[in-house]
């Protein structure tokens, strides 16, 4: 499984389309194997759900994320969580993989 995590700063950013690197964090057998790290293209509609399916995503964590963009990932046929906290790539996808990823409301409402 491969997880993307928008991140600003080394941290998970609060939208996905402002990021400025994504961490597609490898899992496997329950454990972080790997984490890549990757420039994504311009922000267009629809451009960010096929280039992070291209690099092998099953899921998005993101803080915020727009209901058009939720449809796109999902017809990529990749897993949308939003309300994610803004921590490292590693500490939310160990949290995720714990089950203990405290989640709030969609940080983007549009």
């Amino acid at each position: 499984m491969k997880i993307a995590i928008p991140t600003a700063g080394g941290v998970l950013c609060p939208h996905f389309g402002h990021c400025e690197k994504f961490a597609i964090v490898e899992v496997v057998d329950g454990t972080i194997a790997g984490i890549n790290w990757i420039v994504p293209p311009p922000h267009e509609p629809g451009s960010l759900p096929k280039f992070l399916k291209e690099n092998g995503a099953d899921m998005i964590i993101s803080g915020g994320m727009g209901w058009r963009a939720q449809q796109f990932f999902r017809e990529f046929g990749v897993d949308v969580k939003t309300g994610a906290p803004s921590l490292e790539p590693g500490e939310v996808v160990n949290q995720y993989l714990a089950g203990t990823l405290v989640s709030g409301e969609n940080l983007c409402d549009h």
